[in-house]
């Protein structure tokens, strides 16, 4: 799967891969392998991070309450070409709160990527209301009768997420739907 996200965001043209710990490492790492590229993760909870940091404090639904969220500026800097890896896109907290950091930092901020997207969740726009792209493998549309209906991009170069290269292409999108059932614990 990183190996897959990694194809799709080359063409950006990345010089940094940023992710959240924890559940971001992992992607984060197989895609920044692939591009050749550092990873970097912003620390969560209250953590210590080589000065000078940047911090964001996010509603964490999953867990309750809040999280911080701590990224140290030697890791980032005003000439980055960045882009965001992470497994899940739900409400988009903890890529905004990336974006708005790595911009503090001074690095652009070229695309956000996602294994799987809650696209019946805010995310999605709340990251394109910042001007980034969205990047995802697989989206989950709904969640009916103890099935997730599940969409796909066919073609990634024929999406409107793609990189600036790419872009007078044209195209139109088109989704092919899956229904997968959800156990139920």
């Amino acid at each position: 799967m990183g190996q897959e996200l990694a194809k799709r965001l080359a063409g950006f043209e990345p010089t940094v891969v940023l992710t959240a710990e924890a559940s971001g490492i992992a992607p984060g790492l197989v895609v920044a392998q692939a591009l050749n590229v550092p990873l970097v993760y912003a620390k969560k909870y209250a953590p210590q991070v080589e000065s000078p940091a940047i911090a964001r404090v996010i509603p964490s639904p999953t867990k309750g309450g809040e999280t911080k969220l701590v990224l140290s500026q030697r890791y980032v800097m005003p000439t980055d070409r960045v882009v965001i890896v992470d497994d899940f896109l739900s409400n988009g907290r903890t890529a905004v709160a990336l974006i708005e950091m790595a911009r503090e930092a001074g690095a652009e901020v070229l695309c956000a990527s996602f294994i799987v997207e809650k696209r019946f969740k805010q995310g999605h726009a709340s990251i394109e209301a910042l001007g980034v792209p969205v990047c995802t493998l697989a989206q989950v549309e709904a969640l009916e009768n103890g099935h997730a209906v599940l969409t796909q991009p066919q073609d990634w170069s024929r999406t409107s997420h793609r990189p600036r290269s790419a872009a007078s292409r044209g195209g139109s999108l088109k989704l092919r739907t899956t229904r997968i059932g959800v156990a139920k614990q």
